[in-house]
């Protein structure tokens, strides 16, 4: 049986994981599933071993590194407004604890020749930076333009030499914006895209920072529960020397996500969108990718959505009114 560790455990996606986990095991076997997370929701997934700690604490990544997981997703991270802010909490965040984990898992693999463990890190679209072509393929560069972007871009490079070194098996997925995302809306950025979607469905206002044009990548946490077990047992000696992926989602503007949500819920939800520009916001998501051609995971497997509304279904039929 597999040992799993999840790192955000508590955070919606890895929720959204624990629970596909528990549903499905990994390549349909059960396994054996620990969380660890600064907090847990009250009605979570049901796994026996929920650990509350900080990765950022001494000692925290090699401890659990010690223990030796077969499996370790890393979904720990503070968001990406909050990394632009707080400089060196997002530092202290985003890129030490995974080098304090890497180095933990060497000591270990050091011991054990035998023990080369699976890392899945869970990267995103920011590690891009302007100026852009109309769809970024599987060979753009990555050249970051915000703190959250470098943090990730490093990670995805430590994790891309300690595999090449035989130290993990390690793969780096470039996360679509997630949206619709339950609960209430978090500090990152780009929060308002699930927010003009998630807070009309419940019948509340919500605040559009930015002009309908916009345009940007998304994809469901179904899918992004998906990304995650796909990545936990495929066969990474596909990926050769380039370890991470961008992955596949749906590129729409702002106009595009409120005339599924209209198709979807009727003008009366649509009235509950209230613009309010925000100079601060609109900066950041002018530096953000808006479409991909994702052509390289798509042909190992893994699977997204084909339209935005498609995405409002899947928030409606599993997050809706819970």
């Amino acid at each position: 049986m597999n040992r799993v560790l999840i790192l955000g455990g508590g955070g919606m996606v890895g929720q959204k994981l624990a629970h596909r986990l528990l549903a499905e095991g990994l390549d349909g076997a059960p396994c054996e599933i620990t969380l660890h997370d600064m907090a847990f929701p009250p009605s979570g997934a049901d796994v026996a071993d929920q650990r509350v700690g900080n990765l950022a604490d001494a000692g925290a990544m090699e401890a659990l590194a010690a223990e030796k997981f077969d499996v370790i997703f890393h979904l720990a991270s503070i968001v990406s407004g909050q990394a632009e802010t707080d400089f060196d909490l997002g530092w202290q965040v985003n890129m030490q604890p995974t080098w304090a984990l890497l180095e933990g898992l060497r000591a270990e693999q050091g011991k054990d020749p035998g023990y080369r463990p699976r890392l899945v890190f869970t990267s995103s679209i920011a590690v891009f930076g302007g100026p852009y072509p109309d769809k970024i393929s599987d060979t753009f560069l990555s050249a970051p333009q915000t703190s959250y972007g470098a943090q990730k871009s490093i990670c995805e490079t430590m994790i891309s030499d300690f595999s090449r070194k035989g130290f993990i098996d390690g793969i780096s997925i470039r996360l679509p914006t997630i949206c619709v995302r339950p609960g209430k809306a978090n500090l990152a950025a780009s929060s308002f895209f699930s927010g003009i979607i998630r807070e009309p469905l419940n019948g509340v206002e919500a605040i559009l920072p930015v002009p309908d044009t916009v345009r940007h990548w998304h994809a469901s946490p179904r899918a992004a529960a998906g990304f995650l077990t796909h990545a936990g047992t495929m066969d990474l000696g596909l990926l050769g020397s380039r370890r991470a992926l961008n992955l596949p989602g749906v590129s729409c503007s702002v106009a595009e996500q409120i005339e599924a949500l209209r198709e979807a819920a009727g003008n009366d939800v649509v009235k509950l969108i209230k613009p309010k520009p925000d100079d601060a916001i609109m900066k950041i998501v002018e530096g953000w990718p808006r479409n991909f051609d994702p052509q390289r995971a798509i042909d190992l497997g893994f699977k997204a959505e084909k339209s935005f509304g498609e995405i409002i279904q899947v928030y409606m039929e599993d997050d809706l009114s819970k």
